[in-house]
Order: structure tokens, then C-alpha cells, then sequence
């Protein structure tokens, strides 16, 4: 895996903290790898679809968006307690 890996880019994605107001994020078949916690933190989110094969989710990050109805995740990476999806409405 690492070797797989090595030459992927590490992509800063901060920038989407700029909006605050985000409802719905789709993020698809993006050149990702590795981890994102910026992603888990609209409060306002009610929709998250993340199709990536080798971005990580961890289900605990869910607790950031407390409005969120839907999840879709299609990764290879999903760690974490199953109970956090408690907090989908």
C-alpha cells in the first residue's frame, strides 16, 4: 500500500472551512489520500457523500455535524464506532 501511495498528492482542503453554510458535500472519486477532519465540521451539513478509495473516514468525526440526515460513504477506509452514527438524524 504505501508503495501504491508514495507519489500521491496530499491536497490542503481548509479552504472549505470558508463555508459555513455548506448543507450538502459531495466529494467524488477525488484524488485524496489520507485523512480530513475539516470535512466533519459544518454544523449546518445535512447531506455528506464521500466517494474516494483511499481518503479515510473515521465514523467518530460524525459527532461535528449535528444536523446531518444522510451518509454515503463509499471508501475502503471507514474506521471507527458504529454507535456515531447516532448522531444522523
Amino acid at each position: 500500500e504505501a508503495a501504491r501511495t508514495a507519489n500521491d498528492t496530499i491536497h490542503d482542503i481548509e479552504m472549505l472551512s470558508n463555508f459555513t453554510k455548506l448543507r450538502i458535500l459531495e466529494v467524488n472519486y477525488a484524488p485524496m489520500n489520507g485523512r480530513y477532519p475539516s470535512l466533519f465540521q459544518f454544523s449546518l451539513l445535512r447531506k455528506l457523500t464521500i466517494s474516494s478509495r483511499r481518503m479515510k473516514c473515521d465514523l467518530e468525526l460524525l459527532s461535528g455535524l449535528p444536523l446531518l440526515e444522510e451518509l454515503h460513504v463509499y471508501s475502503g477506509g471507514v474506521t471507527g464506532n458504529i454507535n456515531s452514527l447516532k448522531a444522523l438524524k
